[in-house]
């Protein structure tokens, strides 16, 4: 599993980050994502434009304030 905490990173370079990242898993694998808000866009990117992300598998945790633990996994 590979996890990648974006909240250092500038949010105009998040979701290209965050697509390389998870284009560099195989399938089966999970890409957790660190976030400062609920990456629900992300989601809605994800499932309309990757055609390997499995919707079904998605789950995102609320850990603290400005802590957001999500899982992409990829078919």
């Amino acid at each position: 599993m590979t996890t990648l905490d974006v909240r250092t990173i500038p949010p105009v370079d998040r979701h290209p980050t965050i697509h390389d990242a998870f284009d560099e898993l195989e399938a089966g694998e999970t890409l957790t994502i660190v976030n400062d808000h609920e990456p629900k866009p992300l989601f809605y990117e994800f499932q309309a434009e990757v055609e390997t992300f499995d919707a079904d598998g998605y789950e995102v945790d609320r850990v603290e304030n400005g802590k957001f633990v999500a899982k992409f996994p990829k078919r």
